[in-house]
């Protein structure tokens, strides 16, 4: 696909579907724990709810990633999964029963779980032989999320908390709307099959793996501080539009971080793992700080080294995963790479999480979440280290790292 292929409006198209995606699931990711702490659920079952989530992730998102793959239609996996959200959070928002809360939400989760991973290798296949950069189409999607969060704090504040579904369904149709309007994605040449053996190529590659196992031990904090974060600044005095502006502090830097990678990085494992060792040192340092604050707005600031980290690792693992796994599997490679993020470490955050949160404050909680990332830190040096002594190669992998 070139440059010539794609028109200019798709590619707005494609920024603009990133937008408004990113935005619906900052007011799920930003609002929805208030909304079920006010039905009166504990952090406990909170968490336990949430950790649900990334349980089905571990079925769906391949199921779906890998269907994505055969078809070479990253779009109709998208349009699938965005109804059934849209569908499922109905139901939810019906109810006021835990159980059965908990039991749509698994439901929904079996359609949540792809929807990053999905947009992610729509991007990469529809930019795949042109001049553009990830970054910057995923630079919308940050900007859809600061902004909408920012938005609809105050909109939610004036509303009340519990007609969150107002604000959730108009920004999910218009993602479902826009949806519609994207190319296929995945559109790689005949010549490039797919088959069931060479998709087991995604699960040989041993520095790949690797990488996504350290990967928990990064996401792990990253996931408790999603889900618990608003509830922290709530018991610290903050309002909802304070929360509101916590996920802005989040996103909103994440813009000029992913411009400046695309300019600026080296596109070769050993470079990225250096990075990653780095990021992931910052990640600590956030934890550590996160630990010892007193006040909702110390918690704003902290948060702007989002931008920074997750902002960091999220691109860089994505250009890794990329640069790892052959072309015509890069939907199953982002799946396992989105596991990371959504799949035993959201597991972990969401059922200890909650439980820490509730038994050991959390002060404590932030100071092992701080513990937890330095392990990755030693982890990801020491795979560095492995890369640059066995000469790069990439086992089962089809590409050859050029030192």
């Amino acid at each position: 696909m070139s440059d010539h292929t794609i028109s200019r409006n798709m590619l707005g198209m494609l920024k603009v579907f990133n937008f408004v995606l990113y935005g619906a699931l900052a007011i799920y990711s930003t609002f929805f724990a208030l909304y079920l702490k006010d039905l009166g659920i504990s952090n406990v079952q909170i968490g336990l709810l949430v950790a649900g989530g990334p349980l089905i992730g571990l079925v769906a998102n391949p199921f779906w990633a890998y269907w994505a793959d055969r078809l070479r239609n990253n779009k109709r996996i998208l349009i699938i999964c965005l109804i059934g959200n849209f569908i499922c959070m109905q139901f939810v928002f019906m109810t006021e029963s835990y159980t059965l809360i908990y039991t749509l939400m698994l439901f929904y989760f079996a359609f949540q779980s792809p929807l990053f991973t999905q947009s992610n290798s729509l991007i990469l296949n529809v930019i795949e032989g042109t001049n553009r950069k990830f970054g910057e189409f995923r630079a919308w999607g940050s900007l859809g999320w600061a902004l909408i969060a920012v938005a609809a704090g105050p909109i939610i504040g004036w509303l009340g908390i519990g007609k969150l579904w107002i604000v959730f369904d108009v920004m999910l149709l218009f993602a479902i709307f826009f949806t519609f309007l994207m190319p296929s994605g995945n559109e790689r040449p005949l010549k490039q099959k797919f088959s069931n053996k060479g998709y087991l190529q995604v699960f040989q590659n041993r520095y790949f793996l690797m990488f996504v196992c350290l990967g928990v031990l990064i996401s792990i904090p990253n996931s408790i501080n999603m889900t618990f974060m608003g509830i922290y600044i709530k018991g610290l005095g903050g309002s909802d539009t304070v929360v509101g502006w916590s996920a802005f502090a989040t996103a909103i830097l994440e813009v000029p971080v992913f411009l400046l990678l695309d300019k600026y990085l080296k596109k070769n494992s050993r470079t990225m793992l250096g990075w990653l060792v780095i990021i992931s040192a910052l990640f600590s340092v956030r934890w550590l700080l996160m630990s010892l604050a007193t006040s909702a707005f110390q918690v704003i600031f902290i948060q702007l080294l989002h931008s920074i980290t997750f902002g960091g690792y999220y691109y860089i693992g994505t250009q890794l995963t990329s640069h790892l796994v052959p072309a015509e599997y890069r939907s199953s490679g982002q799946a396992v790479y989105g596991l990371t993020w959504g799949g035993v470490s959201g597991i972990v955050a969401g059922v200890l999480g909650g439980w820490m949160f509730e038994n050991l404050g959390a002060s404590t909680l932030y100071q092992i979440c701080f513990a937890i990332t330095l392990c990755g830190v030693l982890g990801f040096f020491l795979l560095r280290q492995l890369f640059l002594r066995t000469g790069g190669s990439v086992g089962a992998s089809n590409r050859q790292e050029t030192m």
